[in-house]
């Protein structure tokens, strides 16, 4: 491993036009493969979790399961509704969809119960995460009864239009993205480096290294079912490390170019990047991908997906940095060599003097790191104490499972949700009730399931039934609000569906779930012996599926640590490092997500981020974010310690090593975190309030990690252990002079003066 960088930069500096050519042609075949297999998108199955999902996998095994359905909603456009009117474009829409090949059913009619809407449902054909490919023939026919009826206003919504408009505002929202963090990138790259050809090489590779993984991850969809998130997951993660992989490898060869003094080649420069920086990007990477692994011990398919997406963009961005990198800086090396003596003379025709190289840290780096230089034990404290501090919010940390009812309003699908709902809120929640048992308990299981239904009729959390039926004349009113029981043929299994007039997330729904779970069923068909029961339905997902979460949150979180500490324990052969990274690495999660307790869960920001509090903080956010941000937290880590490492390696005692190393580290992890922020950042201006959270955090551990956790507690620390720090490690002997690396045996044949 430790020789393995500089092996594969030799080769790329030897052969650069060959690495160059190489790496596109991997680049373009990963893409070609990945288009040519498709991508294996997760089923319905795949989401199962919990007693939600056994209940969905017993329907399905009786031809029950849960179809993708639409809603027509028909209202006047202004005073009561001219029900003639309204039912002769209910009777148009009906005989429009059951012409399409996408519809199964549609049903009669309905009247809300004020009277001012008609309601047509149409079921599509196909599973319920099918629905929406399918949705876009039914919502051009619902357009085309809404012209044909101006007088009206024809409109539809339904899980599948809704999903659909999810992912159109999703690609929108990534568009919007890209063009706020790429900008901001090209300028912070072209401030590091000041010039336009360096600047270019890191988002040549980020993207390149993006296009690579997308591909391949549509290759490995086949193995693990892609469940939608995965490539929206490569862009944020792809460009992040992408670039700073790409930066720190950069900086360190100029940083040698500029101590060889013109004596060395690229070829040699190249080498020498690689024996430290090349071996510091490869341990990153791995601990990246190793942390981000853990992510599968949490059996779920999201996690799963979005677990392959990151390994993949980022194995994809350590293999450029190691390949195809080296390869272009030589060949803009020798460019460079080229221009030199032309570039020379100009500025000596000018009076110029030769542009000294910068100091690798200015006033700003310098004031950061003054506190943790002169006072170490103060500088410890305070900042242990402002971080725990932010931390302190994350105690009263709530989790939900966003449904359909918390998607921005900008989607025009939600807007006509809400339309419906006010008319009909019998249609916000519906709870399955799901049972299982022999065929000759069929009769017996109705009757058990048609109190069930009674009793919940009773109780106010649930719908009513209407008291009268209407005439058989007119469309029925409210008939959406009577529970249904619908047998399999062999009259196995059974499912009782109940309504709720309230949206999924409120705490009426949540408890209308417990009072059926708890109280309703074991009076009912739990007394039956034999039958097995379940209940599913939008809000027992989201309920099972946070559940789920915090059951498996010990295990990953345990071997998260255990894996942190083994790695920086391999990668430096200290135990003290080690535990010092797990601390730090827990300071930087529980600091961000303390913010985003503050942040998100109240609704003092709200007007400031542009967006509805949930009141709580997304199910998947908290544990992906401890997990991502252990692995970022482990590329500096990685990159300054090595730093310190080298300059301890090179003679430097303890307390020169860690100054000298934070000195020269400071301004290209800064860099590096800017870039990052940047790109997090930019996903607070995305519409789905999960992806703000995400995208918030991450900035704000990155921010926090680099200036706070890199630049005073760290240093602070080591400065404190001194030597203590490296234990077990022997101390190296003392040479008494400034740190020259080895060129190497290609570096002496690459001397040019």
């Amino acid at each position: 491993m430790r020789h393995l960088p500089v092996r594969m930069a030799r080769w790329s500096a030897r052969h650069a036009g060959r690495a160059i050519a190489g790496w596109f042609a991997f680049v373009v075949l990963c893409l070609v493969a990945g288009i040519a297999l498709g991508t294996d998108e997760a089923t319905t199955k795949d989401f199962w979790v919990g007693e939600a999902g056994r209940a969905e996998a017993t329907a399905t095994e009786g031809g029950l399961e849960r179809s993708p359905t639409e809603r027509i909603m028909i209202r006047a456009r202004s005073g009561k509704l001219d029900m003639a009117a309204a039912g002769a474009a209910a009777e148009d829409a009906t005989e429009r969809m059951r012409d399409l090949p996408e519809v199964e059913s549609v049903a009669a009619p309905v009247r809300s119960k004020d009277g001012k809407a008609l309601l047509v449902s149409v079921v599509l054909n196909g599973p319920e995460l099918e629905g929406k490919k399918n949705v876009v023939p039914l919502l051009e026919q619902t357009a085309a009864v809404a012209a044909d009826h101006p007088d009206l206003v024809v409109e539809e919504t339904g899980s599948p239009a809704i999903s659909k408009g999810v992912n159109d505002q999703r690609d929108a929202d990534l568009a919007l993205s890209e063009r706020i963090s790429l900008p901001v990138t090209v300028i912070t790259l072209l401030i590091v480096f000041g010039s336009v050809v360096m600047a270019g090489v890191p988002l040549l590779l980020a993207l390149s290294s993006i296009a690579a993984a997308i591909g391949l991850s549509m290759v490995a969809s086949h193995v693990m079912p892609d469940a939608g998130v995965g490539t929206n997951l490569i862009l944020l993660i792809g460009l992040a490390v992408g670039v700073d992989y790409t930066l720190f490898y950069l900086k360190r060869e100029r940083e040698e170019r500029a101590r060889a003094g013109g004596r060395l080649g690229p070829e040699a420069l190249v080498e020498l990047a690689a024996a430290t920086a090349g071996r510091a990007i490869v341990i990153s990477g791995l601990a990246v991908i190793i942390s981000t692994a853990t992510l599968y011990l949490a059996t779920d398919v999201i996690f799963s997906s979005l677990a392959t997406g990151t390994i993949l963009v980022v194995a994809v961005a350590v293999a450029s940095s190691l390949t195809v990198l080296p390869a272009l800086q030589v060949v803009i090396g020798r460019r460079a060599d080229r221009l030199a003596p032309r570039r020379a003379a100009r500025r000596a025709g000018r009076g110029k003097p030769d542009r000294a190289e910068k100091p690798e840290t200015g006033r700003v780096f310098g004031a950061l790191l003054r506190p943790a230089r002169t006072r170490p034990a103060l500088t410890l404290c305070l900042s242990v104490l402002v971080m725990l501090g932010l931390a302190v919010p994350a105690l009263g940390l709530k989790l939900i499972d966003p449904g359909k009812d918390t998607f921005s309003r900008d989607i025009p699908a939600m807007r006509v949700y809400d339309r419906l709902t006010g008319s009909f809120p019998e249609l916000f929640v519906t709870h399955e009730v799901v049972t299982r048992a022999p065929p000759e308990q069929a009769a017996q299981v109705k009757r058990a399931l048609k109190d069930l239904g009674r009793r919940a009729q009773a109780d106010p959390l649930f719908a009513q039934a209407p008291k009268s039926p209407e005439s058989p004349t007119r469309p029925k009113t409210a008939a959406l609000s009577e529970p249904t029981v619908r047998t399999s043929a062999d009259g196995r299994i059974s499912v009782l569906e109940l309504s709720v007039s309230h949206p999924a997330p409120s705490a009426e729904a949540i408890e209308s779930l417990t009072r059926l779970r708890q109280e309703h069923i074991p009076a009912t068909v739990g007394r039956l012996s034999g039958v097995e029961t379940a209940v599913s339905g939008d809000v027992a997902r989201g309920r099972d599926y946070v559940s789920h979460e915090s059951d498996k949150l010990p295990l990953v979180l345990g071997l998260l640590l255990l894996m942190t500490f083994l790695m920086t324990v391999w990668a430096f052969r200290s135990v003290v490092l080690g535990a010092i990274g797990v601390v730090l690495n827990l300071l930087s999660a529980g600091a961000s997500l303390g913010l985003l307790v503050l942040v998100f869960q109240g609704t003092w920001a709200e007007g400031l981020l542009a967006f509805d509090s949930l009141g709580a903080i997304a199910s998947r956010v908290p544990l992906f974010l401890v997990v991502i941000l252990f692995g970022l937290s482990m590329d500096y880590q990685v990159f300054v310690v090595s730093r310190i490492q080298e300059a301890r390696q090179n003679g430097r005692s303890a307390r020169e090593a860690v100054l000298e190393g934070i000195n020269r580290s400071a301004k290209v992890v800064t860099s590096a975190a800017i870039v990052m922020v940047t790109v997090f950042g930019a996903f607070v201006a995305l519409h789905l309030t999960e992806m703000k959270q995400m995208g918030f955090c991450l900035a704000v551990a990155v921010l926090l990690d680099a200036v706070v956790i890199r630049l005073m507690v760290l240093p602070s620390v080591l400065l404190l252990l001194g030597e203590r720090a490296w234990w077990p490690a022997r101390r190296p002997g003392r040479s008494g002079r400034a740190p020259q690396p080895s060129a190497g045996p290609l570096a002496e044949s690459r001397l040019t003066r």
